[in-house]
């Protein structure tokens, strides 16, 4: 049976978060038209994750679970998960609650005109020096990459299959899908969405790990945007003296 959305969840360590926010998608998805799918990655957890999850998938036919051999980070979570998806739209999110499963109707509503789109957070629910500096990194980044997008930080995000199919997540580029989904000739929208606060386990993000590794990524990110030449090629065909023949025929690839 054809799949019309995956939902794709990357966890790691996340077994105080998971079963609330499963619940909560379960009547999320209940909801909607069409068929579903969930996609949890586990990016090698050392906590009971693998046992929520393993229990989660007997009462949840719709759960798919992918455990990682090692812990390799969100984008190679997000990586894993395109490839699995069945879904002719994917939608992301984080696992520890922050991000309101109840928003993923906006976005899918938001993605008819478009290929992708962002949820920008207001009213965030974060610790200040976290805001402060998710607000440095996304106007340093929309300044060099021009992407025009608010909060590439917000995990939940709903795109067509196609816009991703071609893109190779390298370690860290998650930060930057919206750009890398235009250098392929995509086009991104952004909506305004809910943030809620943690309610369980640790964040995994701080002020140090979204310094220098980032700021490399940013500068490879706008190499490749400099180098990415948006290129058509018309299939040309040689006329013959059949009238049949003779009649235009063209064929674009890009």
């Amino acid at each position: 049976m054809p799949i019309d959305r995956s939902i794709i969840i990357p966890a790691h360590n996340e077994a105080a978060c998971l079963p609330d926010l499963l619940s909560e998608l379960q009547m999320v998805l209940d909801q909607l038209p069409g068929e579903s799918e969930i996609l949890v990655v586990d990016d090698g957890s050392t906590d009971e994750t693998p046992s929520i999850l393993e229990h989660w998938a007997v009462r949840e036919p719709r759960l798919r679970w992918f455990r990682m051999n090692g812990n390799f980070g969100q984008s190679a979570a997000f990586d894993a998960g395109f490839r699995a998806a069945r879904g002719a739209v994917l939608v992301t999110l984080d696992a520890d609650g922050q991000n309101p499963p109840s928003e993923i109707p906006r976005l899918l509503a938001a993605l008819d005109g478009c290929d992708m789109v962002c949820g920008w957070r207001y009213g965030r629910r974060d610790h200040w020096t976290k805001h402060l500096a998710s607000k440095f990194a996304n106007t340093l980044r929309r300044w060099v990459l021009e992407d025009g997008i608010h909060d590439t930080g917000c995990s939940l995000k709903a795109f067509r299959r196609e816009a991703v199919a071609r893109i190779k997540l390298f370690h860290g580029l998650h930060r930057f899908l919206p750009a890398l989904v235009q250098m392929e000739g995509f086009e991104v929208h952004e909506i305004r969405v809910a943030h809620r606060a943690r309610h369980g386990g640790q964040s995994h993000y701080g002020i140090l790990n979204r310094m220098l590794g980032p700021l490399i990524d940013l500068l490879a990110v706008r190499w490749m945007k400099r180098r990415s030449r948006k290129w058509r090629a018309t299939e040309a065909r040689t006329l013959t003296t059949s009238p049949v023949e003779a009649q235009p025929a063209e064929q674009e690839v890009s």
